[in-house]
């Protein structure tokens, strides 16, 4: 199997840019984005407070209540804002931030909010002795506060990543590792031009041998600190395993300097040890490595998500899944409507996984089990168009329904694939201490179709060591939209 990742890299290191003139423009075009920020806020924070008006005093009417002017709680209004300006500030909402999801991004609004309407709540009286605002407009203007918050930073934030797809508000990338974990990040950054990151090269320690020639190796981690300077980098990825701990303090050290973002491209260990906890036995301390979510109540609250959700869905979903098993049966070719294939989940046992059928009946005769590539010709016209959309993976909910899988968790491989990827990854059986999902954190972050297994398996331990409802409520919100923008649904 041909990893799609490992191809050679073919970009060229930029010049050097001219010194002081882009480090101005860089300062003026974060101040700009600051006032920008802090201008929605208000002005949102307004209109959600005239919007809680009106539905108090206009859609609630209450014969004999006599309607105030809005401008009569202005000395609220103001202490409201003063700590919604303050927990942001706080929060570092007005920092300017790069490929932050707009999930995370409604999450930590919601956070922030809730908190500056706790903390006004309890300074307004503290202040005034009472509470003069209707509890319906303080309860209101508090959810369209996160709302229309959310919106207006959507929209600006994409008018940002239209800029920095043009060259607007670049950032300069110093890349430490040439290896394949480099060349992974080196892909994401490539099809993510919204960002706005320009690798600049790669930096390489010469004694762990990892020096291919494709790419563009500006020099060893000695030169890390000339590098940045005469590059103007903003931020320095690393992403070396076998790097050593004190170069990396070293790297971290150096960063801190010269006022360099730096970010780590952790290893299967690296997450397997992100949840640390220390505890003792018997007075003899112990650090506690690995200490698994998913498990008593939590593993309740999960199986309970999955069965309501996957029961409102099939109902729901139901004449639509009709019509598309019509079409199948008239215009997917000789063939059954449903395709059951061999996966092992749950502690490793097998179970019959349900899917439309997208490909011809006859489709492994001659190959055995093979993985479906981009211009796969064992496709049936209807089945291109339906793995396009992950159509056919739509029966699975009654995977779920039964208990064979979840709605979100690691994606079941066949048995075939188990056997061989479980004696080349390490950790890989872990996967299984989970039920399989429809969806999972690897899927909506690109890791589908022909991709590296080794980085799968990341996103799947971590999703595994890091397990909450919230977090399998985010990936599902993040599956609808990797449905329309996948490029690996094949």
């Amino acid at each position: 199997m041909t990893d799609t990742l490992t191809r050679p890299l073919e970009i060229k290191a930029p010049p050097p840019p001219e010194a002081g003139g882009p480090v101005r423009r860089w300062g003026l075009l974060r101040a700009l984005q600051v006032v920008a920020l802090i201008a929605a806020d208000l002005a949102m924070l307004h209109a959600a407070y005239r919007v809680a008006y009106l539905i108090r005093y206009r859609v609630v009417i209450r014969p004999g209540v006599e309607i105030p002017p809005p401008e009569v709680y202005f000395d609220t209004v103001l202490v409201v804002a003063a700590c919604v300006l303050g927990v942001f500030a706080f929060f570092r909402h007005y920092i300017p931030r790069r490929g932050l999801s707009r999930i995370d991004l409604l999450y930590s609004i919601f956070l922030a909010v809730s908190a500056a309407f706790v903390i006004a709540l309890a300074a307004i009286t503290l202040l005034f002795r009472e509470f003069g605002l209707p509890r319906l407009v303080f309860v209101c203007w508090w959810a369209c506060t996160i709302v229309l918050i959310w919106l207006a930073r959507v929209i600006l934030d994409s008018g940002l990543r239209f800029g920095r797809a043009h060259g607007v508000d670049t950032a300069n990338v110093l890349i430490v590792g040439a290896g394949e974990s480099g060349e992974i990040i080196l892909e994401k950054i490539r099809h993510a031009p919204e960002l706005g990151y320009r690798v600049v090269g790669f930096v390489e320690d010469v004694h762990l041998d990892l020096l291919p020639t494709s790419a563009p190796v500006l020099g060893t981690l000695s030169d890390v600190s000339r590098l940045i300077r005469a590059y103007n980098v903003s931020e320095l990825i690393i992403a070396a395993p076998r790097l050593e701990q004190r170069d990396v303090l070293e790297l971290v050290a150096n960063c801190a300097r010269e006022r360099v973002n730096v970010k780590l491209f952790p290893d299967i260990v690296q997450i397997m040890s992100s949840e640390v906890t220390t505890s003792d036995l018997t007075g003899l301390p112990m650090v506690q490595v690995r200490d698994v979510a998913l498990r008593g109540w939590n593993l309740t609250l999960k199986r309970t998500m999955d069965l309501i959700v996957s029961a409102i869905a099939l109902v729901l979903l139901s004449p639509f899944l009709m019509a598309v098993a019509v079409a199948v049966k008239l215009w997917g070719g000789p063939g059954p409507v449903f395709y059951t294939q061999e996966r092992v989940g749950l502690d490793g046992r097998p179970f019959l996984l349900i899917k439309f059928r997208s490909m011809r009946e006859d489709a492994e005769d001659t190959t055995g089990p093979v993985w479906a590539s981009p211009d796969d010709r064992r496709r049936t016209r209807l089945g291109t168009m339906m793995r396009r959309w992950s159509l056919d993976e739509l029966p699975q909910l009654v995977n779920v329904l039964v208990g064979e899988m979840s709605l979100v968790g690691p994606r079941p491989e066949r048995p075939h694939f188990v056997e061989q990827f479980s004696r080349e990854i390490p950790r890989y059986g872990e996967r299984h201490n989970e039920r399989a999902g429809m969806t999972g954190w690897a899927q909506v972050n690109g890791l589908r179709g022909q991709t590296s297994i080794t980085e799968r398996t990341k996103y799947d331990l971590f999703y595994v060591e890091n397990w909450s409802l919230a977090f399998d409520v985010k990936i599902l919100l993040k599956t609808i939209g990797a449905v329309f923008r996948d490029k690996n649904a094949y």
